[in-house]
């Protein structure tokens, strides 16, 4: 089942209280700026887990049901409250009013604008299991393809685009993004991967295939007059050599793990 977005969990629970993480001092399960909405029989998003959240829980829930309860909590990450972190966090309770709701949409869109892009080219079975491995993912990301897709094939939330020329996107990736190549088609994908090579401020560019395909590909940017030096940058095959699984929802988790070291490490 398919997690509420936001504006679906806000629009769902008229009541709820948020749980804002205002401060984290040494090991803490979460950083500053993370924060959670707590209604009386539904939650959403996470400030660790544990004991510590818990105890947020029945605090935000004690004010929703009418309870005189502080406004922030002190709370240490050590054996009085059954955690072992050693950190510190100070975290912060109110009710959410209409201005409230809207802040925390226009600060959850504020978060989200700022995630790298990830550009995944081919909506054939490894680009759609790429896709919904990347969709709860902290990243940007955007599906093209040429072809017709079927209808429930994309991840409901992932931006689609259908396109006559894929190698005209890349220049919508912003810098530090990522471009990973899956198409149908091997010429299509080294359009792609030259468009994408070309452009230093990438920070990954990935395409799925062997050491054979890799091997093509070098011989046709040759001809194509490409600069050999940008094969460096080049990922192929994608995923690492842990596994030599190919089944796309394994292939799809490993490129994943790949995108989150290089993008967010």
């Amino acid at each position: 089942m398919i997690p509420l977005s936001l504006p679906a969990f806000l629009a769902t629970h008229p009541e709820l209280v948020l749980v804002d993480l205002i401060e984290a001092k040494g090991s803490t399960p979460r950083e500053a700026g993370a924060f959670m909405l707590v209604a009386t029989n539904a939650l959403f998003g996470t400030i660790g887990g544990g004991q510590l959240e818990f105890l947020a829980i029945d605090h935000a829930r004690t004010m929703l049901a009418g309870g005189e309860r502080a406004t922030s909590l002190d709370v240490p990450l050590g054996p009085e409250i059954g955690q072992c972190c050693g950190g510190r966090t100070l975290l912060s309770f109110s009710k959410l009013d209409d201005a409230g709701r809207r802040a925390l949409i226009d600060r959850q869109a504020k978060m989200e604008s700022d995630y790298p892009d990830v550009f995944v080219f081919g909506a054939g079975h490894v680009g759609l299991a790429l896709a919904a491995a990347l969709r709860p993912l902290p990243l940007n990301a955007t599906l093209i393809e040429t072809r017709e897709t079927q209808d429930g094939a994309i991840p409901e939330g992932m931006t689609l685009r259908h396109v006559a020329m894929p190698e005209a996107e890349v220049a919508s990736i912003r810098p530090g993004g990522a471009a990973v190549i899956l198409t149908h088609d091997h010429a299509l994908d080294f359009l792609i991967a030259r468009e994408a090579l070309a452009r230093p401020e990438l920070a990954y560019v990935g395409m799925i295939g062997s050491a054979t395909k890799r091997a093509t590909f070098t011989r046709w940017l040759r001809r194509e007059g490409g600069d050999q030096t940008l094969l460096d940058k080049l990922t192929l095959p994608i995923g690492g050599s842990a596994l030599r699984d190919k089944r796309p929802p394994v292939i799809a988790a490993l490129v994943a793990a790949e995108l989150l070291a290089v993008l967010l490490g």
